[in-house]
């Protein structure tokens, strides 16, 4: 029994160099299988089987090392003064994260204002107006949290009533979209990079949206909810624009692609307006509290 362990121990896990070599071997080897057209060789089965296993080792390796890693990357972060606030300060960790939101909403914002331009898309560049103002919403919210981060709860609940009225307001210009977008009912043929990129960016918003919401309702923070509030609407228009993307790119029948529109960008716009009248009734009253208990 001892003797079949250390074979699998050695099989498992092999010297580096090994493993190094096994990986440039497939990695040169299995394109050449596909370009060369010899997927019924001997080559082509002998390639199969050194990245399989190549992988497996790969996998191995890596569930054994990963875990330590990670925790010894965790360790000095929050050794780390700046990584210690990050990781345990909420109100300092969103700040950051709007930069970061910015940053990439500016840089997609440029993306599809330049993809409207080249494909003369006029509901892409109106896509990309919509983003560039979600955009302006995130900095006037990093505006007050700078100004007013020492103000205390009702300042934070003025900022979070700003946010929503001009998420409120920029919801007029979401729906003149969607309108453009049944109405003209464009016919474009995309390029695979604006889908894949498009369709990138929606998973990666819509997936880091909802955990956000989740995570982050037990801090009670008012602007914390607004960030997030921010993000979740940037994922539905991100989801409406791909579904329009994938109708035009793979769909034929023109009266389902516009009900499909129709009813997508009427539920975004629902939902995003929602939020924003939630949002401006909850501050309201919630800065009625706050007043009456300081009055008192």
């Amino acid at each position: 029994m001892e003797k079949w362990k250390e074979i699998l121990n050695k099989v498992l896990y092999p010297p580096i160099w090994l493993m190094i070599l096994l990986t440039i071997v497939s990695v040169v080897v299995l394109p050449l299988v596909f370009i060369k057209g010899w997927e019924e060789t001997l080559i082509a089965y002998a390639a199969y089987v050194v990245s399989f296993y190549t992988v497996l080792v790969i996998s191995v390796f890596l569930a054994q090392v990963l875990p330590k890693q990670y925790k010894e990357v965790h360790q000095k972060i929050y050794d780390h003064p700046l990584g210690n606030r990050y990781m345990t300060d909420a109100a300092f960790k969103v700040r950051i994260s709007l930069y970061i939101s910015l940053g990439i909403n500016l840089a997609y914002s440029a993306f599809k204002l330049l993809s409207g331009i080249y494909y003369a898309s006029l509901w892409i560049g109106g896509i990309a107006i919509y983003y560039i103002l979600l955009a302006v919403i995130r900095f006037v919210l990093l505006y007050h949290m700078e100004r007013k981060k020492d103000a205390g709860l009702a300042a934070e609940y003025r900022s979070y009533r700003i946010s929503a009225a001009l998420m409120m307001m920029i919801n007029l210009t979401l729906s003149g979209i969607v309108l453009s977008m049944i109405v003209k009912n464009e016919s474009v043929a995309y390029s695979d990079i604006y889908v894949i990129t498009s369709a990138a960016y929606t998973f990666y918003m819509l997936i880091v949206s909802i955990k956000d919401l989740i995570k982050y309702r037990k801090y009670k923070s008012p602007v914390i909810s607004a960030s997030k509030a921010i993000r979740f609407a940037s994922a539905l228009v991100s989801l409406l624009s791909l579904e329009a993307s994938m109708l035009v790119q793979f769909g034929d029948d023109e009266a389902y692609r516009r009900l499909m529109l129709a009813l997508t960008g009427a539920g975004v716009c629902v939902i995003v307006l929602s939020m924003s009248a939630f949002m401006i009734i909850r501050s309201n009253k919630e800065i009625k509290r706050l007043q009456s208990e300081n009055a008192e």
